[in-house]
């Protein structure tokens, strides 16, 4: 049942991000990476790691994704802000190649893997619990964590500038 249940929600993860990258509204691209953030969150729950859920939920799927609504409702998008055709296919050339050492990485990383059943004498069902979470985050990965935060703060300030910037103005 698990397993069914683990690729049931992988093949709606991928079709919702493929979704996400090839839709032309960006308003429609924004609901199918919340739609992506929560298949995601079914995957957490699968194994065990509810808080992990529930905060993919709220700070993902909820504060992010309004975070990115607002942007772009500030942004103009009704002008038209594409280049000419050599420039789109200087880009379109450029992802490809991109997406090709992209997967060429994921590949060479994965191509030694071995997948190992759990022992069930040693198997710790509180793995993924918040105090466990707790323990390991703000100790050994601290400093991956701040950087987090770090982040999270210069990108809404990004936000901010891009939604207050008037007619004419120049922020850089």
């Amino acid at each position: 049942m698990t397993e069914s249940l683990f690729f049931f929600f992988a093949s709606l993860t991928l079709l919702c991000a493929i979704m996400v990258v090839i839709s032309k509204n960006p308003v429609f691209s924004v609901i199918f990476l919340i739609l992506t953030f929560f298949t995601i969150s079914a995957h957490y729950i699968l194994l065990n790691a509810q808080f992990l859920a529930a905060v993919n939920i709220i700070v993902y799927a909820g504060a992010i994704m309004v975070l990115f609504l607002f942007v772009l409702m500030f942004i103009n998008t009704g002008k038209n802000v594409e280049g000419t055709l050599k420039r789109n296919m200087l880009a379109k050339i450029a992802g490809t190649i991109a997406g090709g050492l992209l997967f060429t990485v994921v590949v060479a990383a994965l191509k030694d893997v071995t997948l190992g059943h759990p022992d069930p004498a040693t198997y710790d069902s509180q793995v993924g619990m918040v105090e466990n979470l707790g323990k390991v985050l703000f100790t050994k990965y601290m400093l991956p964590f701040q950087l987090v935060a770090v982040l999270f703060l210069v990108s809404m300030v990004g936000a901010v500038m891009i939604g207050k910037r008037e007619t004419g103005e120049q922020n850089f």
